[in-house]
């Protein structure tokens, strides 16, 4: 694994490509930009802080911002007072948790955290936050947008709109630039295009960072260059992370549908789901956000209007939402695909999301241990899996179990799957000993 002197230098790259692609015409262009890295550490207790697929640059500190006095939780390390109250027939503990995220926030000088934890029974059990953050606050989520955006495509696929496991080309014409990809391809990272850590700055797939532009042209770009050829590779073959094949897939998603990738966000989990804030945005080259490499954009504070309207937003990682709003998915996915009277996702689709695909169909694994569904890594250990996004953000399910958790948390990769990975065991404590 490449020690962290070796992310910096990815950044550095990634940022010339960027701004080099960027005519600033539209006033997006933004120094030091650069896509998100957003892999996860491994699954463990203590991930290792040189793996790049967790590690932000060396050279940028985590927001300093402290913790304040106007949120639900006090800034010292006392058990939190909103616990939610359920209907269930358990009584939900999780004083043992506040402290752990408090204790953390003050060490790593975070602007604060939230915490929401969902059963498949009792819906929502938990529900905190610290220092910044309340229930109202928009965070970006970064790569936490792949499970949404895989979902997407499942959806059409439920609808009959889209074949998973037919090529590209038997739905598009511009399909024929690579004519045996299929979409559960592009959604495992199993298509054989470069992947995001194969190069995070690949001059070919430059425009799915890019405000500029629509998303099915620059799908269409991606698929049909012919500059990847010598770097592309079978499919199934290799697990080659994100990157500019999920852009091919939000493109395809745009052209069966006949609608845009907003449109679709709102008709498949806004409107069913009743959620106040997701959307997506392409945030990698907008001024005003404040970017600063794979480390949380700083002058966002989650203020939606600060961001430039796009028509090619960035697939695998420019979802923004509350911490209600992604819970409410996570939710869905633990009660068959519904929201409410709606059925949003088949469970045969969300069997085929939560599998370890790429185990499955070519025996790969994305490190030792770990596995890849469709937006989802998989733990084999504790069958655990997760969808974390560079910018801090870590969702997780226990499907034996029936519960979900997200943690929000606006800095880096590293920072939020430390707190994260010290979380698991007290959660899962709580929500056993309820039953």
């Amino acid at each position: 694994m490449r020690e962290r002197s070796g992310v910096v230098a990815v950044v550095a790259m990634v940022g010339m490509l960027v701004m080099a692609a960027c005519s600033g015409s539209d006033g997006t262009s933004s120094a030091g930009s650069s896509p998100d890295s957003a892999v996860p550490a491994p699954p463990t207790a203590a991930p290792n802080t040189a793996d790049t697929t967790t590690a932000a640059p060396t050279t940028a500190a985590p927001t300093t911002a402290e913790p304040t006095t106007s949120t639900t939780v006090p800034t010292t390390a006392a058990p939190s007072t909103t616990e939610a109250t359920t209907t269930g027939p358990g009584t939900y503990d999780f004083s043992a948790v506040s402290p752990i995220v408090q204790s953390f926030v003050d060490e790593h000088g975070l602007n604060g955290a939230g915490l929401i934890v969902v059963d498949r029974d009792d819906g929502v059990v938990h529900e905190d936050y610290w220092g910044e953050f309340a229930a109202d606050r928009i965070s970006l989520v970064a790569s936490s947008s792949k499970m949404i955006a895989g979902g997407v495509l499942l959806h059409l696929a439920d609808e009959g709109l889209l074949d998973m496991d037919a090529p590209v080309a038997d739905a598009v014409d511009w399909g024929s630039g690579n004519p045996t990809i299929t979409p559960a391809q592009l959604v495992s990272s199993s298509s054989g295009l470069v992947g995001l850590l194969d190069d995070p700055g690949y001059p070919p797939y430059v425009c799915q960072f890019l405000v500029a532009g629509a998303l099915q042209d620059c799908a269409a770009q991606i698929f049909t260059t012919p500059d990847d050829d010598t770097d592309v590779i079978a499919p199934d073959t290799e697990f080659r992370y994100g990157g500019g094949q999920w852009q091919v897939a939000g493109g395809l998603a745009e052209a069966v549908s006949g609608k845009s990738w907003s449109e679709l966000i709102d008709e498949i989990y806004v409107a069913p789901c009743d959620l106040d804030t997701l959307a997506f945005t392409n945030p990698w080259t907008q001024r005003g956000l404040g970017a600063d490499g794979f480390n949380y954009p700083s002058l966002f504070d989650g203020d939606v209007t600060k961001l430039v309207p796009t028509d090619n937003p960035n697939i695998e990682g420019g979802a923004y939402v509350t911490t209600g709003d992604y819970a409410k998915l996570l939710l869905m996915q633990l009660r068959g695909g519904m929201c409410g009277d709606d059925q949003v996702l088949s469970q045969a689709s969300l069997d085929r999301m939560h599998s370890d695909r790429i185990g499955e169909v070519y025996g790969g694994e994305s490190r030792p241990g770990v596995g890849y569904g469709m937006g989802w890594w998989v733990d084999k250990a504790s069958g655990r899996i997760d969808d974390p996004g560079a910018f801090g953000a870590v969702p997780w399910l226990d499907l034996e179990d029936g519960y979900g958790a997200y943690l929000v948390i606006e800095s880096d990769a590293t920072t939020g799957y430390i707190l994260a990975s010290q979380l698991f065991d007290p959660v899962d404590a709580a929500v056993r000993a309820a039953r």
